[in-house]
């Protein structure tokens, strides 16, 4: 049984019956889509034969991979056995494959051996298949012996692929009846009502079966179904509760491939765009502008970012904005000169509205959350996370993300403090972009100022050591989390892919940040396009990956208030940059009539940090959000009236 809901189906058909296209939809749902093509080439004369086949690979999206196991027959019960469970693969067709087995340049073989080889190897698939087959057992018998082998071998193939799969659909005319449905699923009823586009939603179940309807949800309850339906199962997130119609900002945007344990987050996801018309256009605005110089210089920069993140070319500026705040220590040589409990003192700090950044958040009518994550191991010894930890700390992140867009926030910060984090981002960028750890290891400074050359070292074999004992691993996403990046870049990188999901813009500060952007590379290259870096602070961990995620820090003011704290002292500038462009007219000479623009005169949100929503504090602390996988929020505690922060309880985290 594959982990994203799905099992294995087969799709029968007669020829031009439209089988082969209502397979395809079953998967279109799918991110990503290995597409094993079983057909033989056929001669290079026959130009209708070559049609056909190009009319197949002309339908098949940018995003499928295509494997051709017509060389081989074996091959396909090989590929199927080792189909990990993320992966979705569709077969076409059987037919095909038949043909290629008759075929005398692979005689002698035992057909029979080989067709419940294929039988076996589709029972123990843990990913996804849908398999097409042409049915002919319909048809008159054949009068040539190759006819009668063909036919008598593809019913015996179907037979065994039938048996072995979870459900059989029979088109015919365009029209699926499925032959072998699958028993319908009771879940618990939740928040969002999933998707069920494919075809078992016009199956017609017997009174006796009927069940409610199929729902998933992101929120405090995760679908556990008893009996798997062959969907996908989807999930189009609900609109924040201050959304006006027609406001782009943290709109759904798309329907995400979901699990029975949650969200699927897998290479290669298709999330949205920012508007690539917008930016431009809003800059050329800039220089119509009623100002007495030349305009804003590189702040210009700031308003195409906003521009294309809310898709207008007169953007506004950011009304609710929320700092996440990401605490998690590393153990071993990564923590070397850093003083024991003291990223502990910080997050306590924040969580209580004191402390640079609580003040700058109160200072910017921003709300802070602190979110604990889990702490790594050493990664110069083992690896820092298991693999489990890292798809919690992926789903938890987006969790967050989602939590922001529902609530109306308009722009996350995202910053971290935990001992050890230098270390583990300087490790993930040498494992993505081949830096050297000297080069991207920021100089170690002591309580008192000084610089401790001793504990640099220290951390620059930490991660060396760490570095050739994963020579041999994986470089994906995920395994370079588990062994190098810790719960701190998991947790950054999920918050990432979750805000791009929802269209929510990102200002980066530091290195836990970047570094999850180039994780993030590998699961959506789409994310990086919703980060804006403010400022670099000197490090060269910051700076190397701005330069691989083409990310331009705005300043070089190589502030070093912490991760969070030096782009909240850049967000009053870039707002204020923004609310001027927004509000200025048109130059007279250019046609304007000195008025400013309408939209810049609608009020913003009344509340500093959380719009007119209705959303109380009390449901915030509801940890109608949290994962089975993570203990509820921890309490806020006292603070100050003034700062607006302190009332934010911290999220609480409990590793899986």
């Amino acid at each position: 049984m594959s982990v994203d809901g799905w099992n294995t189906v087969l799709v029968l058909g007669g020829i031009r019956s439209g089988k082969s296209e209502f397979a395809e939809s079953l998967v279109a749902d799918a991110p990503v889509v290995r597409y094993l093509a079983t057909a033989p080439e056929g001669d290079p004369e026959d130009t209708e034969w070559a049609t056909r086949l190009a009319a197949h690979r002309a339908r098949r999206p940018g995003s499928w991979t295509t494997e051709e196991t017509a060389a081989e027959p074996r091959r396909l019960a090989d590929v199927l056995a080792s189909a990990e469970p993320n992966e979705t693969l569709l077969v076409d067709d059987l037919g095909g494959w038949v043909t290629v087995l008759l075929d005398p340049d692979h005689q002698p073989a035992d057909d029979v051996a080989t067709i419940a080889e294929l039988g076996e190897a589709i029972r123990t698939c843990s990913a996804r298949v849908v398999l097409v087959s042409p049915e002919v057992g319909l048809s008159l018998v054949p009068t040539t012996p190759l006819g009668r082998a063909f036919t008598d071998a593809l019913g015996a193939a179907n037979r065994t692929v039938a048996d072995a799969c979870d459900a059989v659909a029979l088109v015919v005319a365009g029209q699926p009846v499925w032959l072998k449905p699958v028993a319908t699923t009771t879940v618990p009823a939740a928040p969002v009502t999933a998707n069920v586009p494919s075809a078992p939603v016009r199956t017609t179940v017997p009174s006796a079966t009927a069940t409610a309807p199929v729902v998933a949800s992101l929120g405090d309850t995760e679908p556990t179904p008893e009996v798997q339906l062959p969907d996908v199962l989807t999930h189009t997130p609900p609109a924040a509760p201050n959304q006006e119609p027609g406001n782009p900002w943290a709109a759904p945007t798309m329907a995400l491939p979901m699990v029975s344990t949650g969200l699927v987050i897998q290479p290669g996801m298709e999330l949205p765009m920012p508007d690539e018309y917008a930016g431009p256009q809003a800059v050329d605005r800039l220089a119509t502008l009623d100002v007495p110089g030349a305009g804003l210089g590189v702040l210009d920069r700031v308003v195409g970012f906003a521009a294309t993140t809310q898709g207008t070319s007169t953007p506004q500026a950011w009304g609710s904005v929320r700092v996440l705040l990401l605490h998690g220590d590393h153990a071993g040589g990564a923590s070397a000169g850093t003083v024991a409990g003291e990223s502990a003192r910080r997050a306590a700090q924040a969580r209580a509205g004191q402390g640079a950044l609580a003040r700058l958040a109160a200072e910017s009518g921003a709300s802070l959350q602190v979110v604990d994550t889990p702490a790594a191991a050493p990664m110069e010894d083992q690896p820092a996370l298991s693999l489990e930890q890292v798809e919690s700390a992926l789903r938890y992140g987006w969790r967050l993300a989602e939590q922001a867009a529902d609530a109306g926030v308009q722009l996350l910060v995202l910053g971290a403090c935990g001992a050890g984090t230098e270390a583990a981002a300087a490790a993930v960028l040498a494992a993505t972009a081949g830096a050297e750890p000297p080069a991207v290891l920021g100089r170690v400074i002591t309580e008192s100022g000084e610089i401790d050359d001793a504990a640099w070292m220290i951390r620059c074999a930490a991660v060396r050591d760490a570095l050739h004992r994963t020579r041999r691993s994986s470089r994906g996403a995920k395994d370079i989390l588990a062994e190098l990046g810790g719960g701190d870049v998991a947790v950054a990188t999920g918050v990432l892919l979750g805000a791009t999901a929802r269209r929510v813009p990102v200002l980066l500060d530091g290195p836990v940040g970047v570094a999850a952007g180039m994780v993030s590379r590998d699961l959506a290259g789409q994310a990086r396009h919703w980060c804006l870096l403010a400022d670099h602070g000197g490090h060269p961990a910051v700076r190397l990956a701005a330069d691989v995620l083409g990310l331009t820090p705005l300043f070089d003011l190589r502030l070093d208030l912490g991760e969070g704290a030096n782009a909240l002292v850049a967000l009053p500038l870039l707002r204020s940059v923004l609310a001027l462009a927004a509000a200025l007219p048109v130059h007279p000479s250019l046609g304007g009539d000195g008025e400013p623009d309408q939209a810049a005169d609608e009020p913003e949100s009344t509340e500093p940090g959380y719009p007119d929503s209705g959303y109380t504090d009390r449901e915030y602390a509801e940890p109608g959000y949290a994962d089975p996988e993570f203990a509820e929020p921890e309490p806020a505690g006292p603070g100050p009236a003034s700062t607006g922060a302190d009332e934010q309880p911290a999220s609480g985290w409990r590793a899986g």
